[in-house]
């Protein structure tokens, strides 16, 4: 094992300012899925992994692995991903990705681990480009829809398929992914992000123990009315398409706060579009999450309800359209048990929260053993270029991060 956990903390900070000069402009970071910049940051990982002695290696879904052989047959896979949501923060998936080059520095070029070591960098973990989540990692973890995605175009009509394929990624081969996974024998999944909530800076405390991650239903729901003038076509007798998803989305906050979870409707679309003509299509996106999948069912069968009778007050028809799902993950209970001993180790206090974003680690869960630990994040901002934690909160959290992955990896 090579250098101290205050070294590397500094060591993680530094790499991770230098990353966000490369790849951000004055609006935040740009480092959307299959775009030039995305593929600068990928170079530079990859870069960053062979000065540690890493062996890198992309398989068929575009996710980037860095190797450090051990000792032992079984393996430990870190990491996260460095995509970003247009206008993105420093820290939203890159932190994981990038302390993961610190293991890498911690176990190369010395003494071989006691299991091998593998840093990864998750391919189009955010969906921000094509409105699909988890890419990279439910390729490897077998789970990915093919057919789900295969129609998919990004706002410009540019095909996810040719997206893709500019970054040498085949679709039809995406799930040989999860064979080339399987090849690795990996028995173990660790994970560092930023919080994006508030949670923890309200508990003032910097770093926390991840048991588990919400489950997502995620849809796009269409009204349709008629469209009629605006200044000649009484109230009363409308078919107005938006007035039914503003009634249906006020509804799900209702639903959101019957079951302590969330409800976002962060997408909106109105056609005709136009000042003077009632609006004949409105097209909204419902995000329900919970980490009760009893709740979360309930819930979506309530949003389901609640859209119909929006509908018939306002006299239009309503149709759903499901773009993606994934049930509640609870991590494995003896790394969970690790990584609270870590967090006390470096804090003080063994701090346990669940995650309402979703991460790579909600794969990876599926098929190894998995836990993950956050950071906290100033105000709960994420997904915007004012995402930011101080540096000595982020150095607590990366320090417990280190010997968490010490008491897996060594």
């Amino acid at each position: 094992m090579n250098g101290n956990l205050v070294e590397g903390a500094k060591r993680v900070i530094a790499d991770l300012r230098e990353l966000a000069a490369m790849t951000s402009d004055e609006n935040g970071a740009q480092r959307v899925a299959w775009t030039p910049v995305w593929q600068k940051a990928r170079d530079w990982f990859a870069a960053k992994a062979k000065e540690a002695g890493a062996e890198v290696t992309v398989d068929v879904a575009g996710n980037t692995w860095a190797k450090i052989p051990g000792n032992g047959p079984e393996a430990v896979a870190i990491g996260s991903h460095l995509d970003c949501v247009p206008n993105g923060g420093w820290l939203d998936g890159a932190l994981g990705a990038v302390v993961a080059l610190e293991v890498l520095r911690r176990y190369g070029k010395g003494t071989a681990p006691r299991h091998t070591l593998y840093a990864v960098n998750w391919a189009d973990e955010e969906g921000a480009r094509f409105g699909r989540s988890l890419i990279g990692s439910s390729a490897a973890s077998g789970t990915l829809d093919i057919a789900e995605i295969i129609h998919r175009v990004d706002n410009l009509g540019v095909k996810l398929t040719d997206a893709l394929a500019d970054h040498g990624v085949k679709v039809d081969e995406l799930l040989r992914a999860h064979e080339q996974l399987k090849e690795k024998n990996i028995k173990a999944f660790l994970e560092l992000h930023i919080e994006q909530g508030p949670v923890l800076e309200n508990m003032k405390k910097d770093v926390a123990c991840v048991y588990g991650i919400t489950g997502c239903e995620r849809h796009y729901i269409t009204f349709k009315g008629q469209a009629a003038h605006a200044g000649s076509f009484p109230t009363l007798m409308r078919q107005d398409a938006f007035l039914a998803a503003a009634q249906a989305s006020l509804a799900f906050k209702q639903i959101a706060l019957k079951y302590d979870a969330v409800c976002t409707v962060g997408k909106v679309s109105v056609k005709p579009d136009v000042v003077t003509i009632v609006p004949e299509e409105c097209v909204i996106s419902l995000d329900q999450r919970s980490i009760d999948p009893e709740a979360l069912a309930k819930m979506h069968a309530e949003a389901q309800a609640v859209a119909a009778k929006a509908a018939s007050d306002q006299g239009v028809s309503v149709s759903w359209e499901k773009i993606w799902a994934i049930a509640p993950t609870i991590f494995d209970e003896r790394l969970t048990k690790l990584c609270q001993e870590a967090v006390k180790e470096e804090s003080g206090e063994a701090t346990t929260v669940y995650s309402g974003p979703l991460h790579d680690a909600a794969e990876m869960a599926k098929i190894v053993p998995t836990v993950m630990m956050f950071a906290m994040s100033e105000r709960g901002l994420s997904h915007c270029k004012q995402e930011n934690t101080a540096d000595e909160a982020l150095e607590t959290a990366i320090r417990a991060f280190l010997r968490l992955a010490d008491k897996v990896v060594a």
